[in-house]
């Protein structure tokens, strides 16, 4: 059974302003604030996304998959914060640079420039992963983590089975050419881009957006194209090699709205910088936000079977909005929708429910609801008890 809740709600048209973020540069990419005309892009492979309204704003092959080069270290970097985040690996660990690691990967690609035998933080690594795309750094954290690098992938793949990435698969922590057994589709990095930053904020904030890095006396800068040119611009990851071209992850956040863009096969990063740029300026400034709930809001609540309790609330597990093209007025219509009753147990935070978002001549948006509080499943007492009250109509 698929349980409905409906609401009408009226959004008054509220003008986006984008407003420089601090130490930013303004935009230099002139382009139509028209929904209909979004900016010419050369890429065969591009995606652009609004995150808190998770509507796709343009999009070209979004499924097609490609190898993506040293876009595999988001992955890498989201594993590594998911087993921070459950206690299972401390940032001020340190993993060793083994002989025979330092002689396959010294000064291969981008490096770190890890010395042999040397001792290196979690958290260093993953600055070096991060910064300056060292994959010396994301052998030495998969070895530290799971004792081999095929350990490691297996994390990454479990990860992206979890987040429902069906055309992605990694055989490597770092992206090193493989013969294209590691591949990926731009609808399957954005996925993975938008879990990294709404599940973990605070490492993404701490990790992600340095321009440069210094370490053991060398300073090496981002090849982000995206910093110091597009106001907001904090992450994702570029990535190249022979076998990809040039790709590009990246995200920008400006009042609280966050718009995530891939792009990848460019044969030139020139290409790759100005096209991404005018993407991410073509979505802030041809749609408008218009906020539904906050983070943390309760937006509804979901009927529980085996529970210890027959109903769980529903809330935003993030800010969630609807976009409207720029000056536009809209009425929408918002319905809950699960299957259900829910099973328990259920986890806190579990994504559990779906808001849909309809309103007249625009795509209907889907957005993730969680569960308000934990559902351990029930005993005999709490079956009976909720089956009663269930035939009572409570």
């Amino acid at each position: 059974m698929r349980r409905l809740l409906s609401v009408a709600v009226a959004l008054a048209a509220v003008a986006t302003v984008a407003v420089p973020a601090q130490g930013m540069k303004s935009p230099h990419v002139q382009v139509s604030a028209d929904p209909a005309h979004p900016p010419e892009v050369v890429a065969p492979i591009a995606l652009l996304i609004d995150v808190n309204s998770g509507r796709v704003l343009f999009e070209r092959q979004s499924h097609r998959r490609f190898v993506p080069a040293s876009l595999t270290k988001i992955m890498t970097s989201y594993v590594a914060f998911e087993l921070a985040a459950q206690g299972k690996l401390k940032l001020d660990a340190s993993f060793a640079m083994r002989p025979e690691t330092f002689r396959q990967w010294h000064g291969v690609g981008s490096t770190m420039f890890l010395e042999n035998n040397s001792q290196t933080r979690v958290a260093d690594l993953l600055e070096g992963i991060v910064t300056v795309s060292a994959n010396d750094a994301c052998v030495v954290l998969a070895e530290g983590v799971s004792g081999n690098v095929p350990g490691f992938t297996a994390l990454m793949n479990a990860q992206a089975r979890t987040l429902g990435m069906r055309d992605t698969h990694y055989n490597t922590p770092n992206g090193w050419m493989d013969e294209g057994r590691t591949y990926v589709s731009a609808a399957d990095l954005a996925t993975l881009s938008t879990a990294l930053i709404t599940r973990h904020p605070d490492l993404y904030r701490r990790f992600y957006g340095h321009e440069t890095m210094i370490w053991n006396g060398i300073e090496q800068r981002n090849h982000n194209p995206l910093y110091g040119v597009v106001n907001g611009a904090d992450g994702v990851k570029t990535g190249f090699t022979n076998e990809a071209g040039y790709g590009l992850v990246g995200s920008a956040q400006r009042n609280g709205r966050r718009l995530m863009m891939v792009v990848g096969g460019y044969d030139r990063p020139q290409d790759r910088a100005r096209d991404g740029a005018a993407l991410i300026e073509w979505g802030f400034a041809a749609f408008d936000e218009k906020p539904l709930f906050a983070a943390g809001d309760h937006v509804g609540s979901a009927r529980v079977q085996g529970g210890t309790i027959s109903s769980v609330g529903l809330v935003a597990p993030r800010s969630l909005a609807m976009l409207v093209g720029h000056g536009q007025t809209v009425r929408p219509t918002l319905s809950i929708r699960y299957k259900g009753p829910l099973r328990a147990p259920i986890a806190k935070g579990q994504e559990v429910a779906t808001l849909v978002v309809h309103a007249p001549g625009q795509p209907d948006a889907r957005l993730p609801l969680a569960a308000a509080e934990a559902v351990p499943k029930g005993g005999l007492f709490d079956r009976l008890r909720n089956g009663f009250a269930a035939m009572a109509g409570q």
